[in-house]
């Protein structure tokens, strides 16, 4: 690929965006074009960079993000598009692996991602720094030794950090609009993909440093949008998405799944759920896995003790 712009969809996060704009300014090849999609009232207030930055708004009372998504695509003409989320610092080749990455494969790339804890870029952060202290997440599989691999499950497509062609993008008719709020939209566009035949892959390298922000796993903070777009994506595809996410919220007693009947919501999370699935600051990112375990182990410990209240209460018989 001859040229390769890079989208950014962002609400908030100010110094978030700056870091991604010094990444993209320290690029072994630079984009020819940085998109920031601003989901907020205002654009942001950006230093001057040696290629053009263009701020488009794309508004709504929840995060638009697969429309953010699109117009992002609609306002560029280069041969490929890279999307890195507004926490995601690029490393210095990214640009440029996307760019030979995709002269190899016509299909969506997913990079690298590390995650850094709090405070790692504070100050004037460098690389050596932020790779000294980053990790890998635990819930996700690492890229390959080297090269690109194809993945055999849409559902591994992760919209952290990905490339595609441009001409690739809009022939599937991008991101599902519909969907609304957090949760859903990328693992629909990855069903789109495989119905359509595009393959999707892990490649080695386009390294992106994921930066540190308060997060909630699995999010109850988005309980209504994850509802809402799980039955989107059921209406759409015949089954639901998010199944570890609605597994954990039925466990924690917020929804009944029920199949073949709508999702009902039974209560709003409380401040003990959110202590629960809430990141803390020593930690790099949250961990849905983790939480599941511990939400069932909580479970089973309460049952255990309502088991144990009944015995000790039973009446005495001869």
């Amino acid at each position: 690929m001859s040229t390769v712009s890079v989208v950014t969809l962002a609400k908030g996060r100010p110094a978030h965006l700056r870091n991604v704009l010094r990444g993209l300014e320290r690029q072994t090849q630079a984009p020819a074009a940085f998109i920031v999609a601003v989901m907020q009232d205002t654009p942001y207030d950006l230093p001057e960079v040696g290629f053009p930055v263009h701020q488009i708004l794309v508004q709504d009372r929840e995060l638009p993000l697969a429309a953010a998504r699109n117009r992002g695509v609609a306002a560029l003409d280069s041969d490929a598009v890279v999307f890195l989320d507004v926490d995601c610092i690029p490393a210095p080749d990214l640009v440029a692996d996307y760019a030979r990455g995709l002269r190899e494969l016509d299909g969506l790339l997913m990079g690298e991602v590390l995650h850094l804890p709090e405070h790692a870029t504070a100050g004037a952060w460098d690389y050596d720094g932020l790779e000294a202290v980053a990790e890998r997440h635990s819930d996700r599989r690492g890229p390959p030794a080297s090269g690109i691999e194809i993945c055999t499950d849409y559902r591994c497509f992760w919209s952290l950090n990905f490339a595609i062609r441009r001409a690739t993008f809009l022939a599937t008719g991008g991101f599902d609009e519909r969907y609304t709020g957090y949760g859903g939209e990328d693992t629909d566009f990855g069903k789109i993909l495989d119905q359509s035949g595009i393959p999707i892959a892990w490649m080695k390298g386009a390294r992106a440093y994921h930066q540190y922000h308060p997060h909630h796993m699995p999010p109850v903070h988005h309980l209504d949008s994850v509802v809402r777009n799980a039955e989107l994506f059921e209406a759409k595809w015949g089954y639901r998405t998010m199944g570890h996410w609605l597994y954990a919220f039925k466990v924690m007693g917020l929804i009944d799944d029920t199949p073949d009947r709508p999702i009902r919501i039974l209560r709003r999370p409380d401040a003990a759920d959110l202590a629960l699935t809430g990141q803390q600051s020593h930690q790099p990112y949250t961990n849905s896995a983790s939480v599941i375990r511990a939400i069932e182990a909580r479970q089973a410990d309460e049952t255990r003790a309502g088991e144990t209240h009944v015995d000790v209460a039973a009446p005495v018989t001869a």
